[in-house]
């Protein structure tokens, strides 16, 4: 069986339109930007076309494409690679690779909400793809970093772990990679999005623990063979942002990735900034809270990291959501093409229906108030005896805030925890 036979025709196509199968050189074709495959794959959703329909005769779909940069003849020739596709394929797919479009299923949400048009048409990857969608928080800084940042990234990253929540970064030497590691290390789940050399990552002994485990992926947009390119790594710091609910900048200088990709998230206001205090006056950390980051704890003992991702959005923010929803790009292929848009919500993917209303109905009250009310809505639903997940599915809230609030039920004796299996009841 050919590898291919695992991918979609829809995914075949993807990928031969916008993907290297081998290092690339000046006589190859280049396969189409990021930019160009959404002018191009909107063209033909709008004519009512798929791109499997190219994997047939083009000259029948294309007649009424006209495009200087995208000519006919560039795509034909891109399709005309399916041998190259397979051996890549086969390749991949035996170092534990795994490819997914705009089309799958598992393609994660938090992309598609805010990138709309401009997510990455493909994705390669390795490890659990569920992670993929749960959020987290994204820990990002500078290569070369003094020890105490490191210190701080470290204890913010197991912290992060120890409440379930996801560490979301880029791989790179320092923050990046410290933050990773100590996730995983605590047992934590970790995203790793990475600029180059994916497929020698994936074989990596570094990684190798959270990727048996299950709680370790590891992502690229680009071929996963590719070496180390500034402007892929600059163009990967985008996709770190939006996968996450929040980003803690730890350090940062006045030139490079870290500031670069801080300053988009600012402009497009995908999820709150925040931002490590430190005393080192060439550090852009102080520019970034001018521009409209925040600052956090200055020990991550005092930091409440749930805090971190429940921030409000800000009045500028808040103005452009309210923007009228004609605006709005339509979406490209995808397998929930007609579920409700999520783009009104760049922090938050999924809103609660029953507690979330009623949070946003006290913003003045204490943060003790949102417990007293899960209290009054477990005693609701919890009547009689309840699994974590029917909890979290009647509640929308997130599982690890309804861990900790459920540990504190308990040790308060509001409600009663059964095993075999666990659940909890109201008392």
């Amino acid at each position: 069986m050919s590898p291919t036979n695992n991918l979609s025709p829809t995914a075949q196509a993807t990928l031969l339109l916008t993907s290297h199968f081998s290092k690339p050189n000046k006589q190859s074709e280049k396969p189409l930007t990021n930019t160009e495959w959404g002018r191009f794959a909107l063209w033909l959703k709008e004519n009512g076309l798929t791109p499997s329909d190219l994997l047939e005769d083009t000259s029948i779909f294309l007649q009424k494409w006209q495009d200087n940069k995208i000519t006919q003849e560039r795509i034909n020739s891109l399709l005309q690679r399916g041998h190259s596709l397979a051996l890549a394929v086969e390749k991949w797919q035996r170092a534990g690779l795994w490819v997914i479009t705009r089309a799958d299923a598992a393609y994660p949400k938090r992309l598609k909400s805010r990138l709309r048009n401009n997510a990455p048409a493909v994705l390669f990857g390795c490890g659990n793809k569920e992670i993929l969608n749960l959020g987290g928080i994204a820990v990002v800084g500078s290569r070369k970093v003094g020890t105490s940042d490191l210190d701080y990234t470290n204890q913010l990253a197991i912290k992060a772990a120890m409440n379930d929540l996801v560490i979301i970064s880029g791989g790179a030497r320092g923050v990046d990679e410290t933050a990773m590691l100590a996730a995983m290390n605590a047992g934590g789940n970790v995203i790793g999005v990475l600029a180059n050399s994916l497929l020698q990552a994936a074989t990596s002994n570094k990684w190798r623990k959270g990727l048996m485990d299950g709680k370790t992926v590891l992502l690229s947009t680009f071929y996963p063979e590719a070496g180390f390119n500034v402007g892929n790594a600059m163009a990967r710091n985008r996709y770190i942002y939006c996968l996450s609910d929040a980003t803690v900048v730890v350090h940062s200088g006045m030139k490079g990735g870290t500031i670069t990709g801080a300053k988009e998230n600012i402009k497009n206001n995908w999820v709150p900034l925040w931002v490590k205090p430190t005393k080192d006056s060439s550090a852009a950390n102080s520019f970034l809270v001018k521009q409209g980051a925040r600052w956090c704890a200055e020990s991550v003992e005092q930091l409440d990291i749930y805090n971190l991702i429940k921030a409000e959005v800000s009045s500028f923010q808040k103005d452009e959501l309210a923007s009228p929803p004609q605006i709005q790009q339509k979406e490209l292929f995808s397998s929930t093409d007609h579920e409700p848009s999520t783009a009104t919500s760049p922090h938050r993917i999924e809103e609660d229906a029953s507690i979330q209303d009623k949070l946003n109905g006290n913003k003045k009250n204490e943060s003790t108030d949102f417990y007293q009310l899960f209290i009054s809505e477990m005693s609701l639903i919890a009547k009689d005896p309840i699994t974590v997940d029917a909890i979290i599915e009647a509640t929308n809230l997130h599982k690890s805030q309804v861990a900790i609030w459920l540990k504190l039920a308990v040790d308060t004796g509001s409600i009663k925890k059964l095993t075999r299996p666990v659940r909890y009841q109201v008392l």
